[in-house]
């Protein structure tokens, strides 16, 4: 049975998360990312929410792509598969690895949970927030 890490992604900063996540997946074991909507992406709010919908207005009509989530969830697993390279077989099978949630689910409470929080000094928007906004 292959390892699994439970990561508490309240109040850490999306990118290092998503880096951990994918690393972890790259050396096979199973990673399962609970409180998605309270990671945050450090820089000015106003810069992220306009970089979030140009990257949402590209998508075209709804049988076109590149499909660009909405949900927190989804946002934190687009960007783990942005560090991974997800169209070969290694980084495919990686990313098949990789689960979100925006809470914590009942089989996952009693778990020993990693913690990524950090002390964020600058300005930041969690990722409620970023949806809440798209």
């Amino acid at each position: 049975m292959t390892e699994k890490i439970i990561i508490d992604a309240e109040g850490g900063v999306m990118g290092r998360i998503a880096a951990f996540a994918a690393k972890q997946a790259l050396f096979g074991k199973e990673v399962v990312i609970v409180n998605c909507e309270h990671a945050a992406i450090t820089g000015s709010p106003r810069r992220i929410i306009e970089g979030y919908q140009q990257k949402r207005g590209r998508g075209g009509t709804a049988q076109r792509g590149p499909y660009f989530p909405k949900s927190p969830e989804r946002v934190m697993k687009r960007t783990v598969r942005g560090m991974l390279s997800h169209t070969q077989f290694r980084g495919r099978a990686a990313f098949k690895r990789v689960i979100c949630y925006d809470a914590v689910p009942a089989e996952y409470q009693a778990s020993k949970k990693t913690s990524m929080k950090r002390e964020i000094k600058t300005k930041s928007i969690n990722l409620a927030r970023l949806s809440r906004e798209l």
